[in-house]
């Protein structure tokens, strides 16, 4: 591998460093591929180790790359399309590969849930846990709650096993005649339970995605699913539209 000289620029050289490791990534390097170290790519393109630092801390941030101690630096896979747009109307499917079940158990929702759903607070609904991984990677965590009343035909589930459980309720979903889904999303931090479920530490900035499933009458259920926001994008449909409203986290 030969020495890359870095031009003199008008811009910060360390964020045109960024541009060049940038087109290195794409053309030399494979996802999960480890980076040869600081000392190696400094002399490499003929920088400060401190101005390498900082192009890496920015492609981290922009989702190029993973950085962890003991492991290195390695090649992040492409970012999650997050759909946000209004086209498509459908229940989560229980066969679905993008998104793992993981368990469901009937417990108390938190109260932002329970009074967006009109209900009691304490009053017990199901929650299904899923997961979104990519590339062998967490990179989404998913509550859904659906009260008992969604569902009164489901069978029994205590014989089933945690992700079996899951694919069982979300096929009794599929019953039901879904008139509308919606969705809005937030910027927030991951709390320690977030954080644990998708390798971060808490604090890191997620994307929070909240959707509602309508039936003819009621919300019949809604899902909270949290992003990673250093692997994911959003993207809207031909005809869809950004909304910004004030009110409390249903997560």
């Amino acid at each position: 591998m030969g020495t890359t000289q870095l031009e003199t620029v008008p811009e910060p050289k360390y964020w045109h460093l960024r541009t060049v490791l940038s087109e290195a990534l794409d053309s030399e390097f494979t996802v999960g591929e480890v980076l040869p170290n600081e000392r190696e790519l400094a002399a490499r393109f003929g920088v400060a180790r401190a101005t390498l630092r900082q192009a890496l801390e920015q492609l981290e941030l922009e989702g190029r790359l993973h950085r962890r101690r003991g492991v290195g630096t390695t090649v992040a896979p492409p970012r999650v399309g997050v759909d946000v747009g209004p086209e498509g109307t459908s229940w989560p499917d229980a066969g679905d590969d993008t998104w793992q079940p993981v368990d469901s158990d009937l417990t108390a929702p938190p109260p932002a849930v329970s009074t967006a759903l009109a209900l009691p607070r304490g009053l017990a609904v199901h929650v299904v846990r899923r997961s979104r991984v990519s590339h062998g990677q967490p990179v989404a965590a998913e509550l859904l709650y659906v009260p008992e009343t969604s569902v009164p035909a489901l069978p029994p589930t205590d014989n089933l096993s945690g992700p079996a459980r899951a694919r069982a309720l979300l096929r009794e979903l599929h019953h039901l005649d879904l008139t509308a889904q919606n969705r809005s999303v937030e910027l927030g931090s991951a709390r320690a339970d977030d954080a644990k479920q998708l390798d971060r530490l808490p604090g890191a900035p997620v994307l929070v995605v909240t959707t509602h499933f309508t039936t003819a009458d009621r919300l019949a259920a809604l899902s909270v699913a949290t992003y990673r926001a250093d692997t994911c994008r959003l993207t809207f449909g031909a005809s869809g539209g950004v909304e910004i409203e004030e009110g409390e986290r249903v997560s």
